[in-house]
C-alpha cells in the first residue's frame, strides 16, 4: 500500500513503525494474549493519519481522526483478538491493511471511542477502492465502513439502518448454517423435523429482509 494507491495527500503519510510492546504497556494482557500478539503479528506500521490538519476535512465529536495501520502477519489469518487490543489502545477509528507474503486484505472497526462494536473484513486479494472524500471525518468513516458491506444493503437511508440490516442478515445466515449442520448430525427423526421447522422459518425471515431491500 503505497502513498499513491490510496490517493491521500503526502502530509497524511506517517509510515511509523509501532513496537508491539507499546500495546502491552497500555493493556494488562494475559500471557496467552501476549503470545498470540507475538505469534501472529510480524510488524505494525502506522501508515496514515486522516485528520483536519492532514486532509483538510472537519472532525466531529464521534470521529476526530481516522488511522490507517498496516499489519504484516506471520500467517494468513486475521487475529481478531489482537485487533481488539489495538483498538482499546487507540482512541480513534482504524482502517487495517493486512499483508502476508504478497497477499493482502483490509478490515475496519465499527467503533465509538475505544469500544469496538464490530469488525468488517475483505476477502484476501479482493480489490477495494476507498473514497476518502466527505463533508466531515464521520462521513468519510461511514463511507469506508460501507465499502465492506454487501451491495444489496447499501440503498438503506441511514448509516445505522445499513449496519442494523447487515447485522440481521449475517445473524440469520450464520444461524441457518448452524441449523443445517445440526440436521445433518441429528439421528432422531422427530428432532430433525423440529430443527427443520426452525430452519425453514429462519430462511423465510432472510428472504423477507432481502425482498424489502
Amino acid at each position: 500500500m503505497n502513498n499513491g494507491s490510496l490517493k491521500l495527500p503526502r502530509v497524511a503519510f506517517v509510515n511509523k513503525f509501532i513496537p508491539k510492546n507499546k500495546f502491552y504497556e497500555k493493556a494488562a494482557l494475559s500471557s496467552r494474549l501476549q503470545k498470540e500478539f507475538t505469534d501472529k503479528i510480524q510488524r505494525i506500521t502506522w501508515k496514515y493519519k486522516l485528520a483536519e490538519n492532514t486532509i483538510g476535512i472537519t472532525k466531529t465529536d464521534k470521529v476526530t481522526e481516522i488511522q490507517i495501520f498496516e499489519i504484516e502477519l506471520k500467517e494468513q489469518m486475521i487475529p481478531r483478538n489482537v485487533l481488539k487490543i489495538i483498538d482499546k489502545a487507540i482512541p480513534y477509528q482504524i482502517l487495517y491493511h493486512f499483508i502476508y507474503k504478497g497477499n493482502e486484505a483490509y478490515g475496519i472497526t465499527l467503533k465509538e471511542n475505544k469500544n469496538a462494536e464490530n469488525y468488517y473484513f475483505s476477502d484476501w486479494n479482493e480489490n477495494k477502492n476507498f473514497d476518502f472524500t466527505g463533508t466531515n471525518l464521520e462521513k468519510v468513516y461511514q463511507k469506508l465502513v460501507r465499502t465492506f458491506i454487501r451491495r444489496e444493503v447499501q440503498d438503506k437511508n441511514s448509516f445505522n439502518e445499513i449496519i442494523d440490516t447487515d447485522n440481521k442478515i449475517k445473524a440469520l445466515e450464520n444461524e441457518i448454517v448452524v441449523l443445517q449442520k445440526k440436521i445433518s448430525k441429528e439421528k432422531q427423526f422427530n428432532h430433525k423435523v423440529e430443527i427443520n421447522k426452525v430452519l425453514l422459518e429462519r430462511k423465510k425471515q432472510l428472504i423477507k429482509i432481502k425482498e424489502e431491500l
